[in-house]
């Protein structure tokens, strides 16, 4: 989906079907599921699921990236693009948290058993710092 949602976008501009539906397509992976997780996203908006099937249905992960996505005018981010661009509110969820470009909230960094203890992420007290899997579940 995402080289799919890549084409679209990039294919040609001047086609605003191809970039409307390009920048509409999200890709939820475990690093974008398990930061709504982590953060309380899910909590908060009585969403939470497992990883999986969940995440593209009525109010799972893409829905609320969806929703996010209307309250954020992206062409102050991308002039050239539309202004709601879940896309690009999917693919700020995963840059912050792979390896390969902020490395904030993932695996690597944090033990799922337990909250996050990193005193210096950007998001602060906007974040829930819940655990994946608490440690309880692996005391059994």
């Amino acid at each position: 989906m995402v080289d799919l949602s890549c084409l679209l976008l990039l294919g040609d501009c001047t086609r605003e079907r191809w970039v409307a539906t390009g920048a509409s397509m999200t890709a939820i992976d475990t690093l974008v599921h398990n930061w709504l997780h982590r953060s309380g996203c899910l909590d908060e908006l009585e969403a939470d699921h497992a990883y999986g099937t969940g995440c593209y249905g009525p109010g799972g992960c893409a829905t609320i990236i969806e929703a996010a996505s209307q309250h954020i005018d992206a062409r102050v981010y991308c002039p050239d693009g539309p202004a709601t661009y879940p896309r690009l509110v999917q693919k700020a969820i995963w840059s912050f948290c792979t390896e390969a470009n902020l490395d904030i909230c993932n695996g690597n960094r944090i033990d799922d058993r337990f909250a996050c203890r990193n005193a210096s992420c950007p998001l602060g007290d906007g974040c829930a710092r819940r655990p994946l899997f608490p440690a309880a579940r692996f005391n059994r």
